[in-house]
């Protein structure tokens, strides 16, 4: 529950809840509902809100993070409250500051009057490296290169609101923002209800209606993508979060080709125009020709594309050098040349070290202030003057003496303080407010809330999402009935059906192609370790019995066990290399390892799935932890249980669920063609025991493969070669076979595109899985396997070898053909 008023003397920082000891109005309301909360349900609530983060699948990537580079994403479960009058005066000084930014990149990139009548010193144009030449003069026709932009807002010990900085090349947090409020609304929906919190719907629709408007002339149903650089960008989440939430195509720079000056997709039907991209790849990165030539981000000739109007980039390129914290110290004039206006949103007070008589205020005052970088602060130090060492401070000054224009210093600001539930306590911490607008043609939104970031100590100086800060969903109140909004087209009289499998990038395509086959993988390996486990935690497993021998030579000719088991061992040491193969997390080709690799992957693919896929992803993830145990050998065996369940699920949705377009086919062919390896490199394994086992490894295998009560239900006997190989291989009618898999790879190859083309080679996959059916068809088992009495002359051994060669070429032909995009010769 929120904190009872103090009426202790007034501290030196601007109180959120609390102004006299009593409660500021805006907080009553939910005060009142979280007073009648016991700690148990505000317990329950926190747990609520994690368990929804995790299923959502919500991270935010930190480098060289101890917990992992893809971090949990926190959320405190008390908003942060703004009342609707306070919240219309930031409204107005945000929109105004959007037409201040755009007519200031306009005369910068344009006529630089700011620059020739002396409001702007030359030197925080050419000297900052975001100002970008090869941009001089490309300025969009609709007038407005900054499309969307965020501002981080604080206040201060008075109250009033200040800017502290403003995001403006490719702003984070949108995403986040939106996920908080859909976490948050569920773990309170009374409390969200009763204070009529304006929803963020509206202004994500009116981003939509926005950015449509901003495509060329002639355009009538134009094409939007959001560019990302790809699953290890920090805010990934909220790339692909919001391309599935607005309905974007999510690529990548390698998805993407620039055609007689225009931007197309590569998908598997061939190439796609692209009218509009949403970038959230940095100004550098962007055009390798024209900037970081050994950038592999971006898309090369982009900026010629843009400059001849046939793609309008979003925000454009040459934002980036906006966020200099030195142009802060000259807003106000801007504003005053270019809107006739008055600033109406004040930011903190700023002095350049390039301007004379701002670096005597420095020099005279360099203890109270903050030091920074005059370009790329935002990714720079901050230095508190008065906590650096004698050294450092002696240092910094030399600095700044040498090169005075580098450098910028802003007043300190105390941060304003909110509550935050953090167990049985409710500290107050620094706060700070990340707001976000939209511009275009068709007019200025700003997003009713935003992105509320609290410090990680009560005395923090530096709220950051790298540094460990937490996040707050943002409410801003109305004094009025509050509006349902929703993103989907409203009903129309002519009603379009649509049928039309949405359109893959190659990229995509091969990313599939390889999750399919990593999750067959990793379950094939499971039921493995499984088989093994079983024998060693149950009564049997106080002694080596024949069948755990078999299951012991296996493991070693499949290369998951050393090669010194077939001569020594023992079933301690059996238990702990299967533990070994379990949780090692850097031994290739165990289960860690390998769902690492699923992880990736499906991470990078998350715009494509469910959310209740993504849940049972986020599920899979979290039962594979090492525990600290005194029976390892269980834990594993519940970890493997675990993993094949949460699997099965995954396959179930995707069978279930996915639209039976080309994703889903190579989701599927990747998935078949490992299953039919696997079925393969297992009988062949297992036929080189043959005649000294007495057929004891074939209660296993057919364990393995999940055919156990399906031979039972025919066979009514002990297993033998003859009826276990044909079961597994030329059974179309068992899902787990060799020829099921083919039957159904088949099925999904005629169905590709360029399936029916005259070119041979295009067909070249085709013609091996309907070659390997056809072999299917003609074997006998029965005859086959007679080498059961002599191996030595038994063929099933290269009949298996020359099975496996034939998907091995068929996998490297469909790689070639769609995903490298390498010709292949006609055979």
């Amino acid at each position: 529950m929120l904190p009872a008023p103090s009426l202790t003397d007034r501290s030196p920082w601007y109180d959120e809840t609390t102004e006299d000891g009593r409660l500021r109005a805006h907080w009553e309301a939910l005060s009142t509902l979280l007073q009648n909360s016991s700690g148990e349900e505000l317990s329950a609530r926190r747990e609520l809100v994690r368990r929804q983060l995790e299923e959502l699948g919500v991270t935010y990537n930190v480098y060289s993070d101890t917990q992992g580079m893809d971090r949990p994403w926190g959320l405190d479960l008390f908003p942060f409250v703004i009342p609707q009058s306070e919240w219309e005066q930031l409204e107005r000084g945000l929109r105004q500051r959007t037409r201040l930014f755009n007519a200031i990149l306009n005369d910068v990139y344009g006529p630089r009057h700011l620059v020739g009548e002396g409001l702007l010193p030359a030197a925080l144009v050419h000297a900052n490296p975001s100002f970008l030449r090869p941009c001089d003069g490309v300025l969009p026709a609709h007038g407005f290169p900054l499309n969307l932009h965020a501002t981080n807002l604080a206040r201060r010990e008075d109250g009033t609101w200040c800017v502290l900085s403003y995001r403006t090349q490719a702003p984070s947090g949108l995403g986040y923002a939106l996920a908080n409020r859909i976490v948050l609304s569920h773990a309170m929906p009374d409390e969200f209800r009763i204070a009529q919190v304006q929803r963020l719907a509206s202004f994500f629709m009116g981003m939509r209606d926005s950015l449509r408007a901003l495509a060329p002339a002639g355009t009538d149903a134009p094409s939007i993508a959001l560019l990302t650089p790809g699953p290890f960008n920090e805010t990934y989440f909220e790339h692909s979060f919001l391309a599935r939430y607005l309905g974007f195509a999510l690529v990548e720079g390698g998805d993407l080709v620039i055609r007689d000056h225009h931007v197309f997709i590569k998908t598997l039907e061939g190439l796609r125009p692209v009218d509009i991209l949403l970038r959230r790849v940095d100004d550098a990165f962007c055009d390798p020709l024209e900037f970081k030539a050994d950038s592999h981000l971006g898309v090369p000739g982009l900026l010629n594309a843009v400059r001849s109007g046939h793609v309008a980039l979003v925000n454009s390129l040459g934002c980036t050098w906006l966020e200099s914290p030195a142009l802060q110290r000259y807003m106000p004039a801007f504003c005053r040349r270019l809107l006739g206006e008055e600033l109406l949103l004040p930011a903190v007070k700023t002095w350049w070290c390039g301007d004379a008589s701002d670096r005597e205020h420095v020099l005279a005052n360099f203890d109270s202030l903050v030091i920074k970088r005059s370009f790329g602060a935002s990714r720079g130090p901050h230095h508190f003057a008065s906590r650096l060492t004698p050294e450092a401070k002696e240092a910094l000054l030399a600095d700044i003496a040498f090169n005075p224009t580098e450098y910028v210093a802003q007043e300190r600001v105390s941060l304003s303080r909110i509550p935050t539930c953090d167990g049985e306590s409710t500290p107050a911490r620094p706060v700070v407010l990340r707001g976000f607008t939209c511009a275009g043609p068709d007019g200025i939104r700003v997003l009713p809330g935003g992105l509320t970031r609290v410090s990680t100590s009560t005395h923090g100086l530096i709220v950051s999402m790298q540094g460990g800060g937490m996040s707050k969903d943002t409410w801003v109140l109305s004094d009025g009935p509050v509006s349902n909004v929703s993103l989907l087209r409203p009903a129309t009289r002519v009603i379009r059906l649509e049928r039309a499998p949405a359109e893959v990038p190659s990229r995509v395509a091969d990313n599939l192609f390889w999750l399919g086959r990593y999750a067959e993988r990793l379950e094939d390996i499971s039921r493995l370790l499984r088989c093994m486990l079983n024998r060693l935690t149950t009564e049997s497993g106080t002694e080596e019995t024949p069948e755990l021998a078999a299951m012991v030579q296996l493991m070693v000719r499949l290369e998951l066990f050393p090669e010194a088991f077939l001569e020594r061992r023992s079933l301690a040491g059996i238990e702990r290399e299967c533990v070994q193969i379990v949780f090692h997390a850097h031994r290739l080709g165990t289960i860690r390892e390998v769902h690492s690799r699923l992880q990736g992957l499906a991470f990078s693919l998350r715009d494509r799935f469910s959310a209740d896929t993504q849940r049972i992803l986020s599920k899979l993830q979290g039962g594979i932890r090492p525990l600290d145990t005194t029976s390892p050998a269980n834990h594993a065996l519940e970890v493997l249980n675990h993993i094949v369940l949460h699997l099965a699920a995954f396959s179930g949705m995707e069978m279930e669920n996915m639209t039976r377009g080309h994703a889903w086919r190579f989701l599927d062919m990747g998935r078949r063609l490992e299953r039919s390896i696997n079925i393969i490199t297992l009988l062949q394994n297992g036929l080189q025991l043959r005649g000294n086992d007495n057929g004891v490894a074939l209660v296993p295998i057919l364990e393995i493969a999940d055919s156990v009560m399906t031979y039972r239900r025919r066979y009514f006997g002990q297993p033998q070669w003859p009826t276990v190989t044909d079961l597994l291989i030329a059974d179309d009618s068992n899902p787990r076979s060799f020829a099921f898999q083919v039957a159904s790879m088949l099925e999904h190859v005629q169905r590709l595109p360029g399936a029916r083309s005259a070119n041979p080679a295009a067909n070249r996959e085709q013609r091996l899985l309907q070659s390997v059916k056809k072999m299917l068809s003609q074997l006998d088992l029965a005859d086959l396997c007679e080498g059961e009495k002599d191996p030595s002359a038994d063929p099933l051994p290269a009949t298996l070898g020359r099975l496996a060669e034939d998907m091995r070429h068929i996998s490297d032909g469909i790689t070639q053909r769609f995903f490298a995009h390498t010709p292949v010769k006609p055979s």
